[in-house]
Formats: structure tokens, C-alpha cells, sequence
């Protein structure tokens, strides 16, 4: 941490958190950089979640994209949507649950958890910070979709909506993360945990292929998944279709997920400790 966050929470251990909305305030701030600062000194960590989504666009792209019927129009059209919710995921929800295990593990949230500071404020610098890096992620991955020939048909204000809701998403996404971070007993765990569920949860969508095309049994799960839902809504803002509807659930899904993880890792941080 910075010498100025320092100076402002410094304190004996166990000091109880300041109260007032501008000392949480100043505590979120200060842990959004903090955990900015921190990926921004992790090369591998940036190459790797830049690396990942050229690397789904050009083999879907190129690789499954002549084998997969949509019934018309380009496939990059229909396929980049999926991959942005997919990247906002992996950003938020892998790496807020190997990131919050670690510094578990190491003791860092104990520190923190020692001086006067709110601890809610802890999550949501964290939280927060994810947002910046799924931004990051999903310029690239713009760019890359333009060049396979994506393009935003329904205009700009359209096109900046859908990316403010996929980042609501994401940010909603990050706290079950949390969640999962702060439940699992080390980083190898939370590896395997922050990962293994989002395969399915994206697959079994409208990400990738119609749901039109999956047996019926799973279309009943997939045509009203939280990731069909957050595809479809950008899917039709980008390309100039109705979306009220998808953009109503996706908003929903993303409320109810912050209002139910994010007490409940608040609550656990505050009682865990390693």
C-alpha cells in the first residue's frame, strides 16, 4: 500500500473502522488503487487476460464459425457478444476468487482486517478494481472483433449501453466471486473453484449457438440463463434489435446477485480468519 493509505489508516490494531460515508468512501478508493496498482505489477496477469479473448474470437471465429448454423448473417456478428459477457466473466469472477484467496492465504486480509477501516470497503475497492480491468479486456476485445469483421449496427448511444451493462454485469459477477474466494482454503482451490463452473454457465447459453439447437431438455436451463440473458441484450443493442426485455433481466440478475453475495462476503471476511 501507498505511503498516503498508510497515513490514513493508521492506527493501533483492532482500531475500530471510522465511521462517516466520506472515510468508506476514501477507504474504497484507496483499495481500487491499491488492486489496480497491483495487476498493473503483474505482466502475466495483463498478458494473460488479453492473450485469452483473441484466443477464443479467432478459433471460434475461424475454426468453429463455418460449422455452426445461425441462420443467416455473419458469425463473428452473433459470436463477439458471447465473448464479451465470457471475458467479463472470467475478469471478474476467476480472477476476484484466486486473487481474494491469495492475499487470504498470505495474511494481507488480516492486515486489513486489523486496522481502522471498513471492512465492506475492502470487497468493494476489490470489486471495484475489476471493473477497470474487464474495461481493459473489453477494448481489446473489441478491436480484435472489428478486425474479424464485427461492427456495432445500432449506433453509438445503443453500443455504449450494452457495454455499461456488461460491466454491471461483471461487476455483479465479481461477488459471488468473492464469495467463492473467501469459502475455499487456499489459492489452488479457488483456481480450480473460480473456473470450473464458468465452462458450463457459458456454454450453455445463447453464447456460442443457438439455443434453438440444444436438445430440449437443455434449452428449458438455457434459454433462461443470467448468460443468455446478458448476451442476448447486447447481442441486440449491438446490432440494432429489440432488447428491453434482456436488458430488464440482465439488470435484474445483476441487483439480486449484488444483494445477496455481497452481504454475505462482507459478513464471512469479517468473521474468516487464516
Amino acid at each position: 500500500m501507498t505511503s498516503t493509505t498508510l497515513t490514513l489508516h493508521s492506527g493501533k490494531a483492532g482500531t475500530k473502522p471510522r465511521s462517516g460515508v466520506l472515510w468508506w468512501l476514501s477507504d474504497v478508493w484507496e483499495m481500487t488503487l491499491r488492486n489496480i496498482r497491483h495487476t498493473l505489477r503483474s505482466p502475466e496477469l495483463v498478458s494473460f487476460s488479453l492473450l485469452q479473448p483473441v484466443m477464443f474470437i479467432l478459433l471460434f471465429t475461424y475454426v468453429f464459425g463455418g460449422a455452426i448454423n445461425i441462420g443467416g448473417g455473419r458469425y463473428a456478428q452473433f459470436l463477439l457478444p458471447g465473448i464479451f459477457v465470457q471475458m467479463a466473466l472470467y475478469g471478474s469472477a476467476a480472477g476476484t476468487t484466486i486473487g481474494i484467496a491469495t492475499e487470504m492465504r498470505e495474511g494481507l486480509m488480516d492486515r486489513f482486517r486489523s486496522m481502522p477501516m471498513s471492512r465492506s470497503a475492502v470487497l468493494v475497492g476489490r470489486t471495484v478494481s475489476e471493473i477497470f480491468r474487464n474495461a481493459v479486456t473489453v477494448a481489446v476485445t473489441v478491436l480484435i472483433g472489428l478486425l474479424v469483421g464485427f461492427r456495432f449496427l445500432g449506433g453509438f448511444f445503443p453500443a455504449l449501453g450494452g457495454m455499461l451493462l456488461l460491466l454491471l454485469f461483471g461487476y455483479a459477477v465479481s461477488w459471488f466471486g468473492a464469495f467463492i474466494g473467501l469459502s475455499v482454503p487456499n489459492a489452488e482451490a479457488a483456481q480450480a473453484a473460480g473456473a470450473v463452473w464458468i465452462f458450463p454457465f457459458t456454454l450453455i447459453s445463447s453464447a456460442f449457438v443457438p439455443t434453438s439447437t440444444m436438445p430440449g431438455w437443455l434449452q428449458a436451463y438455457a434459454a433462461h440463463s443470467p448468460m443468455t440473458a446478458a448476451v442476448n441484450a447486447l447481442r441486440a443493442l449491438f446490432s440494432g434489435g429489440p432488447a428491453g426485455s434482456y436488458v430488464l433481466q440482465t439488470v435484474a440478475w445483476s441487483i439480486g446477485l449484488i444483494v445477496v453475495f455481497a452481504p454475505l462476503s462482507v459478513r464471512k471476511y469479517a468473521s474468516s480468519s487464516r
